[in-house]
């Protein structure tokens, strides 16, 4: 029986890992589950799952759980704020950590619980964006594994095993390109409702505007060349629409592998439970003949200029990925709240990353000093009109 925690319960990638976990009790057991202030979909999971622990980010909702909990005779404990969701994600009887915050929040509990030699299953990819080389360096040290449980990343994940690092040539990421990939209007008329309208996933409001500026593919990329050890030159983009290749991994001797299936997050989630095994799943198998073609297109770095500059984030180092990261979680925010433009959010990445000053120090302190910077700033040039 593995034990879990969940960080981010009440999301959509946290619903997800928990429907799988409902499909695999015989197998999984729900330890501990964190929300930043959704407490009504927390009970509904508490029932259900009847953790030990969980953890209300919001310290009045947390105070109205607790009362919840005494009267409904529910023996759980409830903590609350930064510290309480460490103290969760460091729960002493527990195999991994599910990481599923949205955005940089979620960095401290990742490295608490890798400190507390838990393996980590992370789809919070602004973690290791934000200080990817920090985390990993510290998961080698505690002898701890990181599942990635994005698709692309388990993807790759699944056609390296077995590999020598050595024998990688090149990894190719693949996305869905979005609403607006072929889309020849004016970007900067784009609504937030037609940037929400996703044409394959169903994600939350955030990295579906990702996706839509295909800032969330260049955060992948520095992810994967975090995860795997691989330059970021050696990290390749391609425009798939179907969403049936995940991702492919090119090795030395020019043999390309690549997973493929229908586009659920169930599958991913499961393999980060199951491995190395592999046990059925729900997801529905392929069926090539419905399926009659497979498209591949490049990206445009002009149209898509986020994309860019995740490259050039990833060739500068140090502290400016964590800058890029949280000027586009702040420019994202602002954009959904119709505060700019769709095209607005790139002009702030990239006047946020040209006015940081570079710090090469490589600590945590440092990672999160310059996230905070850089959100101060980002929110200073919103203010101003850009």
């Amino acid at each position: 029986m593995k034990k879990i925690i969940i960080l981010g319960s009440s999301g959509s990638v946290g619903m997800q890992i928990l429907d799988v976990v409902s499909r695999m009790k015989d197998y999984v057991c729900v330890k501990g589950l964190a929300v930043g202030s959704n407490i009504n979909v927390l009970k509904s999971q508490i029932k259900k799952f009847n953790p030990t622990a969980v953890s209300v980010n919001d310290p009045v909702a947390a105070r109205i759980l607790k009362e919840w909990c005494v009267s409904n005779d529910m023996q759980t404990n409830v903590y609350s704020g930064a510290a309480g969701l460490e103290k969760l994600a460091t729960t002493r009887d527990v195999d991994m950590v599910f990481a599923s915050i949205v955005g940089s929040v979620g960095v401290k509990s990742i490295i608490a619980a890798i400190k507390a030699r838990k393996n980590v299953a992370i789809a919070n990819k602004e973690s290791l964006v934000m200080a990817g080389n920090y985390i990993m360096n510290l998961t080698a040290k505690k002898g701890v594994s990181v599942f990635p449980i994005d698709s692309e990343h388990s993807a790759i994940f699944q056609c390296c095993v077995g590999a020598k690092k050595s024998h990688i040539k090149k990894i190719i990421l693949t996305a869905s390109g979005g609403p607006f990939y072929r889309y020849n209007k004016d970007f900067s008329k784009i609504s937030v409702e037609q940037a929400l309208n996703h044409p394959t996933w169903k994600m939350g409001k955030k990295i579906t505007i990702d996706s839509a500026t295909l800032m969330n593919k260049g955060l992948e990329a520095i992810e994967a060349s975090v995860l795997f050890g691989i330059p970021i030159d050696n990290i390749e983009i391609i425009i798939h629409p179907q969403s049936i290749v995940h991702s492919m991994v090119e090795y030395a001797d020019g043999s390309v592998i690549a997973q493929l299936s229908n586009p659920d997050m169930c599958l991913p989630i499961q393999y980060a439970l199951t491995y190395p095994e592999r046990v059925p799943s729900n997801v529905k198998p392929l069926n090539f003949f419905e399926i009659g073609k497979l498209e591949f297109y490049k990206p445009d770095f002009d149209k898509f200029r986020c994309l860019g500059l995740a490259y050039y984030a990833a060739k500068k180092g140090y502290t400016v990925p964590a800058v890029m990261n949280a000027a586009n979680e702040v420019s994202v925010a602002a954009f959904l709240n119709k505060e700019i433009k769709f095209t607005d959010i790139g002009k702030i990445v990239e006047k946020t990353i040209k006015f940081h000053k570079i710090s090469k120090r490589m600590s945590l302190d440092t990672f999160l000093k310059a996230d905070l910077w850089a959100k101060q700033y980002a929110k200073k040039l919103i203010e101003k009109g850009i």
